[in-house]
């Protein structure tokens, strides 16, 4: 499995509904990027200049909110994961 270096996050990304509300098929050049996912695995957080490390807020399992266009696309044993800064993410949803 990949292990993110630092204060980044690996994030499976939530597919998108394919259908719009009056039940049309969209293309997928038109369905817009999504912006939750789930948190597959978090590095060990950042570290300061004086060489403090800053614990992590996310934790692996986490449903999160992240910025619309963050991170880089990464693909690995079949699946595409989404690879982002802690700063990126908007929130934690329950």
């Amino acid at each position: 499995m990949l292990k993110p270096l630092g204060n980044r996050v690996i994030v499976e990304v939530a597919k998108e509904e394919e259908k719009s509300i009056g039940g049309i098929v969209l293309p997928s050049s038109a369905k817009e990027k999504s912006q939750t996912g789930t948190v597959i695995a978090v590095g060990a957080g950042r570290v300061t200049d004086n060489g403090v490390t800053i614990e992590m807020t996310v934790k692996a399992g986490n449903t999160v909110l992240f910025e619309k266009y963050a991170g880089t696309e990464v693909k690995y044993a079949g699946t595409e994961y989404l690879v982002i800064k802690e700063s990126d993410i908007v929130a934690i949803l329950d």
